[in-house]
């Protein structure tokens, strides 16, 4: 298996308790810094699924990093490249465009470290925030990025 088809499953704790429960509290407008539930389209059903995650901030840009590799939402959020995040009743649609230079990706890894290592530090194979970007470069495949926008309204023109 190469790095980019890298993919930690979640065991039966974090599918069945732990995402249901952070789940739940952002549908009730209760984030766990900044957590958020993301909602895409299955890339083969078009069913509608859900995952919470940490939407990152760096820089004016906003980002959505997959900790566990090449993960169901990430190939979903790939396929569409559109999702929803939802925090309480509000709801905010995006689109999705994946940095695929793995050097791109260095700077948002590192500030994704920083900001959520205590929910993700564990799977990132030992690199934490204070790594090199050599270090950091080495893991960079295995770990899917994407860039969300809000979506453009076009005209009628």
């Amino acid at each position: 298996m190469t790095n980019e088809m890298r993919y930690l499953q979640p065991g039966w704790f974090t599918r069945n308790i732990f995402n249901r429960l952070i789940g739940r509290l952002a549908k009730f407008g209760v984030s766990m810094r900044g957590s958020r539930v993301l909602f895409v389209k299955g890339r083969k059903t078009g069913v509608l699924h859900s995952v919470p995650v940490n939407p990152l901030t760096l820089d004016g840009h906003r980002y959505l990093v997959s900790p566990r590799g090449n993960t169901q939402w990430s190939r979903n959020l790939r396929a569409s490249g559109v999702g929803e995040l939802q925090i309480g009743r509000r709801r905010e649609a995006f689109s999705a465009e994946e940095i695929i230079k793995h050097e791109d990706k260095t700077d948002i890894l590192r500030a994704y470290l920083r900001a959520f290592k205590a929910e993700v530090g564990v799977f990132f194979e030992g690199i934490d925030a204070n790594a090199s970007d050599d270090d950091i470069s080495r893991i960079a495949p295995g770990y899917p990025v994407f860039e969300i926008h809000a979506p453009s309204l076009r005209s009628a023109a």
